[in-house]
């Protein structure tokens, strides 16, 4: 079935020439799953840490379950070699929570 193109509101087949542009962009964003997969997840465990900077500040105590909290955070993307990997990722529940 060839794929279609909506050109100004008129739904048109695409070319051979088009489908194969199309094919190519599309296995390159599969080819770049892994990449923003763990862009992602480096994004959440990033703003994770930074929430709890405060603690490891020279005038605070950081707790023992507060350091193992946020060295599970860094530790977090250790092992993660493919996109499965990643979505399967438990997050450490953070202490107090």
């Amino acid at each position: 079935m060839a794929r279609i193109n909506c050109i100004d509101g008129v739904n048109v087949e695409m070319s051979a020439e088009e489908e194969a542009i199309w094919d190519q962009k599309e296995q390159a964003w599969n080819n770049n799953a892994f990449n923003r997969a763990i862009e992602n997840l480096r994004f959440k465990r990033n703003n994770l840490l930074a929430k709890t900077d405060w603690t490891a500040l020279s005038d605070s105590t950081l707790t023992d379950n507060m350091k193992t909290y946020r060295q599970q955070l860094r530790d977090l993307t250790t092992g993660l070699d493919t996109v499965e990997k990643i979505d399967a990722v438990v997050w450490p529940t953070k202490p107090g929570a």
